[in-house]
């Protein structure tokens, strides 16, 4: 017995694409599926305008547009004929499945179930590497050729195992669509507490009602302002008169090292995070007296000064975060006046992002100063406890929210590893019963 045959499992072969069950098949696309690219519908941008409709318009990787008239009637996987698609194979599906009426442009082959269905071939082929079949189109670009399409090599089990197979996964992804819709429901209604309860609009029952004096029992009244009608016990606040803001020290470069203190950059701070990525982190040897003001803590509020994202990139620190020193670019925001969880609140609140957009620079890079950041006008409640109760709410929904997030992440997780064992036969499905596994 050979070294090869001593790694292969009982009842597992070795083929072109790998190990496979014994009773697996590898056939070439040509010969398991029909490649019917004369039903391609090719129109450019000006025309599909002229022709809004109801039908969907495929292009290599996606919907593209929709159309008043079809072309094509049932189920068929799309795999792109060139792009860039092919070198992100891992993360970005190579192939599509269109069901119903529908039409596909002339950058995108179309595969119709003969021996294998549509549906196997559009699993199979939609994160794999074929890189190694194509033809370059210059850096980062490849094109896959009808040729180099039929002469694929697919692996092909048996058709009720191979509807076991879609079966298992669809459901997995019915999952992560349910999931998907719960997210956005709950980042919704958070969405719509933070517009009542930040406003005062709407005031929680134990600060809604005066607890003592004359008016104890009685409904709090409001008060015209700058910003509208708000409660008569809030004021309107500037970040400048209420927080401490300090922009970053411009650390050299060339006197970054490997390891150290974290440098805080724009780049590591995202939507409501940070990213402390290996690529994108810096480091400082070490705390001097120089730099001791630029020493972050616990609970200070960072916001990223430039790019597509500023107004959005934001984030509050904790003790993973540290020790880290704030670089140039960077804001910093503490205050001893306002419960920090609500001024969190308010930084991440579309009215934050609304006054970023009102005054950053339109230019290549977008960005923002120290100065639009201290004019940022907030309603504070007068009582902290106030301050307390509100940021809470929100923050309870922020962890509900992450929950379902990681969740998520988890479920796709699930979902890879399924995918690389189940469509190499690995593991295998009882699939005399397609339906109901």
């Amino acid at each position: 017995m050979s070294a090869l045959e001593q790694v292969i499992p009982e009842g597992y072969k070795q083929t072109e694409v790998g190990v496979i069950p014994s009773e697996w098949e590898v056939n070439k696309v040509s010969k398991a599926f029909e490649i019917c690219n004369t039903l391609r519908f090719p129109l450019s941008a000006k025309v599909r305008e002229s022709m809004a409709g109801e039908y969907p318009y495929y292009g290599p990787t996606r919907i593209q547009d929709y159309i008043n008239e079809y072309r094509i009637d049932g189920e068929y996987a799309l795999i792109g004929e060139d792009g860039d698609h092919f070198l992100k194979f891992e993360t970005v599906p190579q192939t599509q499945l269109a069901k119903g009426k529908f039409n596909v442009n002339n950058h995108a082959h179309v595969i119709k179930g003969k021996v294998a269905t549509a549906e196997w071939f559009y699993l199979f082929f939609k994160h794999r590497e074929i890189t190694s079949h194509l033809s370059r189109q210059g850096a980062g670009r490849y094109k896959l050729n009808k040729a180099t399409l039929e002469q694929l090599p697919c692996a092909i089990p048996p058709k009720q195992e191979q509807t076991a197979i879609a079966n298992a996964l669809s459901d997995v992804d019915a999952l992560l669509t349910a999931l998907e819709k719960l997210i956005a429901k709950k980042q919704a209604i958070k969405t719509a507490a933070m517009q009542q309860l930040l406003t005062g609009k709407t005031r929680l029952p134990q600060f809604a009602t005066y607890t003592e004096g004359e008016k104890q029992g009685q409904p709090k009244g409001t008060k015209p302002s700058e910003l509208g009608e708000i409660p008569e016990d809030w004021d309107v606040k500037t970040i400048v008169e209420s927080c401490d803001v300090l922009t970053g020290f411009p650390f050299p470069s060339n006197k970054y090292c490997d390891s150290g203190i974290r440098l805080l950059r724009g780049s590591n701070v995202k939507r409501g995070e940070t990213d402390w990525s290996p690529e994108i982190t810096q480091y400082w040897p070490e705390i001097t007296p120089n730099i001791k003001e630029y020493e972050l803590r616990v609970g200070d509020i960072v916001v990223s000064m430039d790019g597509s994202l500023v107004g959005k990139s934001y984030a509050q620190l904790s003790k993973e975060d540290l020790p880290a020193v704030l670089l140039q670019r960077v804001a910093r925001i503490r205050s001893e006046s306002i419960e920090i969880n609500y001024l969190k609140e308010w930084v991440c609140s579309k009215f934050f992002t609304n006054h970023c957009d009102s005054v950053k620079t339109v230019t290549a890079i977008p960005h923002i100063s120290p100065l639009d950041i201290r004019s940022f006008r907030l309603l504070v409640p007068s009582e902290k406890g106030e301050q307390t109760a509100i940021a809470a709410i929100l923050s309870d929904m922020d962890n509900e929210i992450q929950t379902l997030e990681q969740r998520l992440a988890k479920t796709r997780q699930i979902k890879q590893g399924m995918m690389q064992a189940l469509l190499t036969g690995r593991i295998r499905l009882p699939f005399n019963q397609a339906k109901g596994i």
